[in-house]
């Protein structure tokens, strides 16, 4: 599922550090003032303390009103406590203030899908991945997939996945989309190839991959991995909707049987 990038947890509370003074300390700038203030609001959107995350951000918004991390920041904390139209409002206070802020679009494009609005959350990404210099460029391509997924735009879905593999050969979940949409081709031998490759890198298979390999060893003929994926679905993942997939296609195929006889 699409989601907004993770911030990095902090450990130590903020209310452990000191700051020691002395005549020859000069005061922090306005600039640094607000940049700590953000720092410390993010650390506590890390801990999942929103009212502390909050209260940094209101000093630092009455420090520099016209920082777009300032509202970003706001925005994922709006976002977390279900206030939904303050974090849109955040959201697009802080693009509007800069253009180029490929993470608050990345974010505000999460939130987007999360609200069912795909296809504001296309145009948010279409904006992100021009962004050459992105750090998180190979994900954005990767959600830019899962939201044409949900608007049926498989053949531009598929396009991103790949741009994403491009990028980060190892993105297990960009290998399983892809490996989908060539089972859903029915292209056996490239759907093989990207299932291939997601099944040596990861750890343990999810449910999703499991029943994906299943209908892969039907479609190839091959009824050992076929069981073997069957049995590894039903032991691990028993509750699964994916599971309950897999019965119905075995229950449909015994009545087909039933009424060849």
């Amino acid at each position: 599922m699409i989601r907004a990038l993770p911030l990095a947890t902090v450990l130590i509370l903020a209310g452990c550090v000191t700051e020691t003074e002395t005549v020859f300390t000069e005061p922090p700038s306005p600039q640094k003032a607000m940049e700590t203030r953000v720092s410390l609001a993010r650390q506590y959107i890390g801990q999942g303390n929103w009212e502390d995350a909050k209260r940094n951000l209101k000093v630092a918004a009455e420090l520099d009103s016209t920082n777009p991390e300032v509202y970003e920041a706001f925005a994922l904390v709006y976002q977390s406590t279900g206030e939904f139209e303050l974090a849109e409002d955040s959201f697009q206070r802080a693009i509007s203030l800069d253009k180029s802020f490929s993470r608050a679009r990345n974010n505000y494009a999460a939130f987007l899908y999360g609200q069912e609005r795909y296809r504001e959350a296309e145009a948010q990404l279409q904006e992100v991945v021009k962004d050459t210099l992105y750090s998180a460029r190979p994900q954005a391509f990767l959600n830019l997939g899962l939201c044409r997924l949900k608007l049926f735009d498989e053949r531009g879905a598929e396009e991103a996945f790949l741009r994403t593999l491009a990028m980060q050969s190892g993105n297990t979940t960009a290998l399983l989309e892809v490996a989908q949409l060539r089972v859903d081709a029915k292209d056996s031998r490239n759907a093989t190839l990207y299932y291939d490759k997601y099944r040596r890198l990861v750890r343990q298979q999810s449910s999703r991959g499991l029943w994906l390999g299943i209908r892969l060893a039907r479609m190839t003929g091959d009824s050992d991995a076929a069981s073997s994926y069957a049995l590894a679905l039903r032991n691990l993942y028993p509750d699964s909707p994916d599971y309950d997939a897999y019965r119905r296609s075995v229950n449909s195929g015994q009545q087909e049987s039933s009424s060849d006889e």
